[in-house]
């Protein structure tokens, strides 16, 4: 039963951050996109190149987080690894550019890493 928890869990985190890419690497100049994360067309559009960047790597992170729960049982350490990746980054965005990434990033991921140590392999 834990298990499908910290499972249902992390994909939930994979799919937040399917949404981040889709919202740096193709909404970022929209009014949506300016929306989210608080910019100006002007800045937008002078990022849009960095924007996009940082949403590959948000992909990769719910890339990872999916092939985790892929390999089952196999995959807790993958899921572990990028759970642990997720939190890096959402402490280094939430202390470096926006405070609210700490609550959208870091405590889900380091609510997913407690939820998948307690449920084990």
């Amino acid at each position: 039963m834990l298990a499908t928890i910290a499972n249902v869990f992390v994909a939930l985190i994979a799919l937040l951050h399917v949404y981040i890419l889709t919202l740096e690497m193709f909404l970022w100049t929209t009014p949506r996109g300016r929306r989210a994360f608080g910019t100006t067309a002007e800045f937008a559009e002078q990022s849009k190149v960095l924007a996009a960047n940082q949403g590959l790597y948000n992909g990769f992170l719910a890339a990872g987080l999916a092939w985790g729960l892929y390999m089952g049982a196999e995959g807790h350490g993958a899921k572990l690894f990028f759970l642990g990746c997720v939190l890096v980054a959402g402490v280094y965005g939430g202390l470096t550019a926006n405070k609210r990434i700490l609550l959208i990033q870091a405590v889900p991921a380091a609510i997913g890493l407690a939820l998948v140590l307690a449920a084990g392999a």
